[in-house]
């Protein structure tokens, strides 16, 4: 029988670590949200359409990364400059083979090549065309590499997901780990990081030899 002059003791939740915000606005609640729903782009619409707070959350950046999830950015040397995604897999250790020594702390999901052919290029070679994200790109230590070595804008070439992007090769920071992590040959790889952080890229893909 319950004492009723004996407190009651209520266990308290464990506490996800904040960045300034909490519940659905919080980074991590809405990572195990969208887990949950196994990132279905269709329930996300879903759910902005009845949910203010979901809806106010779809406005800060979150249309450029649906589209970066979905939509390949393509190249200026393929016949299919840019075009929904058959399917989409990113890997955050694929990202790691793009970041130097120095910035390998930071957190970046890259995709699988997406694979063209280039015009006039004979067959020889495919084009490849890959899209990545950092988390908490203004906070990393690629961003901080980029202002260090003060990284122009590109002014003709822009994220095909939010805006204008800086030139990671202008700033000497592209690996060669990445080539080789893609199957490319050195010195035929090349990408970009924009300001918020989207990364998009080109290169060339070897032939596999039967």
């Amino acid at each position: 029988m319950m004492n009723s002059s004996r407190p009651l003791r209520f266990k308290q939740p464990s506490r996800l670590p904040s960045f300034g915000e909490t519940g659905i606005e919080n980074e991590q609640v809405l990572t195990l949200v969208f887990e949950s729903i196994s990132w279905d782009i269709h329930t996300i619409c879903a759910v902005a359409s009845v949910s203010r707070r979901s809806e106010r959350e779809n406005r800060r950046g979150w249309q450029a990364l649906a589209k970066l999830m979905f939509f390949c950015g393509g190249g200026e040397s393929t016949r299919s400059p840019g075009h929904f995604a058959s399917e989409s897999r990113f890997s955050k250790t694929s990202g790691k083979f793009f970041l130097p020594k120095n910035c390998r702390g930071d957190l970046l999901y890259v995709s699988d090549p997406c694979e063209h052919e280039a015009v006039g290029g004979g067959g020889e070679e495919n084009l490849g065309v890959f899209r990545g994200v950092f988390r908490e790109f203004m906070r990393s230590k690629t961003r901080q590499c980029l202002v260090r070595r003060q990284a122009e804008l590109e002014e003709k070439v822009r994220c095909p997901y939010c805006g204008g992007r800086v030139s990671m090769k202008a700033a000497r920071l592209v690996p060669k780990s990445a080539a080789r992590r893609l199957g490319s040959r050195d010195g035929g790889l090349e990408f970009y990081v924009c300001v918020n952080g989207h990364l998009h890229g080109t290169c060339w893909l070897i032939p596999l030899v039967g």
